[in-house]
């Protein structure tokens, strides 16, 4: 480790991959990048325990649909803060986004001026522009990932040109200088596939779990919309869940049941 901690070095590769990155992005993909950080270092949001709280939301809204009309969850979606149904569920009431989505499409659905085909490409768009938008972050860290090697061969071309400088100095010394330039090299491929572009991948991980939640919100509506029942619509919805989130039958059946009784 003392051998890898050249100030220099790391001063030109990390000064010159930061440079790269404000010069070549916009003011909106830099704010994009900086915003999504932090929670690469975050554990997911989306467990399976998130998922069972959206799952039974939409049962207890559809079931209120199926009983009392459309019109009946007029109110629950003009102000789910306010809403009974909605705020039994603080972890989904929490994001934002997620509210925004589930609350647009059943005010759509109570308005009754579209179809289930016009709702899903609508959806299937809305959850492309989400995409695209959260590709942002990851594509912006993984192109400074790939500039880091090049850098390194810069501060290592530098190091060289120092000691090509010295050649007056003793071998001994020559040496050090030699091995501290290259150096620059094993720091630029260290930093780009040992650190920044794992980083990107993260993101990207990060960027599918959260359109999943989406996907999920859209089977189960359109899947209302063609006239199943909420149970058997929350089940199409289960269906499109990873399988290391999705929860069992059984187990969303009692969760349910559960919060029924409450």
């Amino acid at each position: 480790m003392h051998s890898l901690f050249q100030p220099v070095e790391l001063l030109m590769i990390g000064g010159a991959a930061t440079g790269a990155f404000f010069v070549g992005n916009s003011g909106k993909a830099i704010k994009a990048t900086l915003k999504a950080l932090p929670s690469a270092l975050k554990g997911s949001k989306y467990s399976k325990a998130l998922y069972m709280e959206l799952m039974t939301l939409l049962f207890e809204i559809l079931s209120k649909v199926r009983k009392e009309g459309l019109m009946s969850i007029e109110g629950d979606v003009e102000s789910p803060e306010e809403s009974p149904i909605f705020s039994k569920y603080p972890a989904v009431l929490a994001d934002h986004h997620l509210t925004e989505f589930m609350t647009d499409y059943l005010r759509l659905m109570v308005s009754g001026n579209m179809d289930a085909f016009q709702i899903e490409n609508l959806m299937d768009n809305e959850i492309e522009t989400h995409h695209v938008e959260g590709e942002i972050p990851v594509h912006c860290i993984s192109k400074m990932g790939e500039g880091l090697p090049a850098f390194g061969i810069v501060a290592a071309v530098m190091g060289v040109v120092h000691t090509m400088a010295s050649v007056g100095l003793p071998p001994a010394e020559l040496g050090i200088l030699i091995a501290n330039a290259l150096v620059g090299t094993f720091l630029g491929i260290l930093l780009s596939y040992g650190f920044v572009t794992p980083l990107s991948s993260v993101l990207e991980q990060k960027l599918h779990e959260s359109s999943k939640v989406f996907q999920c919100v859209k089977v189960t509506l359109l899947a209302s919309l063609n006239g199943y029942a909420p149970a058997l619509a929350v089940e199409f919805g289960r269906k499109v869940l990873f399988s290391t989130e999705r929860p069992s039958f059984t187990e969303l059946e009692d969760h349910i049941r559960q919060s029924k009784s409450k």
